[in-house]
């Protein structure tokens, strides 16, 4: 076992700070969530697009989206205002991101041309402005604390609010978009992400209050994007996460965007309510979240037993065979389903948290490697990697459903339902047993931890002053 090392005071994040710093992640899950469960399954069965055109489109946009996440990685660790130079990005992009998230879904009456244009441009603009706003906020938790148990705890209240965001949205959008819509699924999806996109917006404005950043920046004067990026080649603790982050966000893009599919035409429940408000597809997303808000609850508990490394492995390994199990079963074996569901997304609830402590730890091994703070860059080449994986399973997920012969909105041939499970099930679990055979060759040890908190406060400690922003 390898527990954490405590925190000295000064370094120690108080309840509310914490809080508000999840809270944007639950401002990003309004959409992101949105974007990976439902975004297909609105393109194909409600804008009316075909699915192996909208594979191509989310290939092409999110290549480009991912290439803009070091740039503004980069951009981010120039920036000096009085805010600091990740925060005020906070403020600014806020109201950007939550009207063109609205855009996203006004279904304008184009020709299919024009509609398959509108998509591109569209989700293009609202995949721009995340980035701007996202990647500074992942990396303001690198710049919160120099504790690595610390940012371990605001990694968990992070990914508690951003799966509490993640349920909103399971939970709501099918019952929304029917209740506001009145059958109507154009005016449904339109009035709900009015909705997500306001809030959104308040969430940000109040990470943006309630964070600060504390931690100086090392080695700045005079440092290069080319000098940055050559340091971070040299990370080998970075060039594993970076290849853990494809597979991962491939097997998430992949299950997410064929879930309502699996449900809709394998499974063939229909929109009748079966709990309060719920209907099936709400309430077997909603419990398999609110089982990885449970699990994520319970990072601390996991990280004070075992290190970092050692639980993302057999976590994830886990988490591959709760999904591979979906290919073996019935379309009237629901019950089960949400048994295995739950049991599945409970285990794998921590390792999002466990994450994205790591790359904290990966931006501070190169610091302590080679003197130079580049946590902007490390966390946006992180998300690069991520927003990578999302290219690549969801331009799978579209294309394979071409390929089986999907056509939206009527019974599906067994061909067509083969690649539907395939995609549900067997595809996600091997691009999880792919990260976990990259997780491997993690070179960091929870004793490496310690001592990199332990010398670079001693060279904090005769670093002068910078201008890092703290109020």
């Amino acid at each position: 076992m390898t527990p954490s090392a405590p925190s000295s005071p000064s370094s120690r994040l108080g309840f509310t700070e914490k809080l508000a710093y999840g809270l944007g992640d639950t401002a990003s899950n309004f959409f992101f969530q949105t974007f990976n469960i439902f975004l297909l399954y609105y393109y194909t069965d409600v804008f009316g697009l075909g699915p192996a055109a909208v594979g191509t489109m989310f290939l092409v946009t999110r290549i480009f989206d991912a290439v803009t996440d070091p740039l503004m990685g980069a951009a981010a660790d120039r920036t000096q205002s009085r805010w600091g130079r990740y925060r005020p990005y906070l403020l600014w992009m806020a109201v950007p991101y939550g009207v063109l998230g609205f855009l996203m879904f006004l279904n304008p009456d184009f020709t299919p041309t024009g509609k398959l244009v509108y998509a591109y441009v569209t989700y293009s603009a609202m995949m721009l402005v995340y980035t701007m706003i996202n990647i500074p906020y992942s990396a303001l938790m690198g710049v919160m604390s120099p504790s690595s148990a610390q940012r371990t705890s605001l990694s968990s209240y992070r990914f508690v609010c951003a799966f509490g965001g993640g349920m909103l949205v399971t939970s709501m959008v099918t019952p929304l978009k029917n209740l506001l819509g009145g059958g109507d699924e154009v005016a449904g999806f339109q009035w709900t992400m009015a909705i997500f996109g306001v809030v959104s917006v308040a969430l940000f404005l109040f990470t943006f209050a309630g964070t600060r950043e504390r931690v100086k920046p090392t080695g700045d004067k005079g440092a290069k994007l080319t000098s940055d990026l050559a340091f971070l080649l040299r990370n080998r603790a970075w060039i594993v996460m970076f290849f853990a982050a494809i597979f991962t966000l491939t097997n998430v893009a992949v299950r997410n965007a064929v879930s309502v599919y699996y449900l809709k035409y394998f499974v063939r429940v229909g929109e009748e309510r079966v709990f309060l408000v719920f209907d099936h597809v709400a309430l077997f997303m909603t419990s398999g979240m609110l089982a990885m808000i449970a699990g994520v609850a319970c990072t601390p508990w996991f990280t004070k037993r075992w290190g970092k490394r050692e639980l993302l492995i057999a976590l994830s390994t886990i988490n591959a065979a709760s999904m591979a199990l979906f290919f073996f079963l019935k379309p009237d074996q629901l019950a089960l389903m949400y048994v295995i569901n739950i049991v599945g997304t409970f285990l794998v609830g921590p390792t999002p948290a466990i994450v994205w402590a790591m790359y904290a730890d990966t931006a501070d091994y190169g610091t302590w490697k080679f003197g130079r703070r580049t946590t902007g860059l490390v966390f946006s080449s992180a998300q690069f990697g991520q927003k990578m994986g999302i290219a690549i399973g969801g331009s799978i997920a579209g294309w394979t459903l071409a390929l089986f012969g999907f056509v939206a909105n009527v019974d599906q041939s067994e061909e067509s339902l083969r690649g539907i499970r395939l995609l549900y099930s067997l595809g996600p679990a091997l691009f999880t047993m792919l990260n976990v055979a990259a997780v491997w060759f993690y070179p960091i040890t929870e004793s490496t931890v310690k001592q990199m908190e332990r010398e670079l406060a001693e060279r904090s400690a005769t670093t002068p002053a910078s201008e890092a922003g703290t109020g």
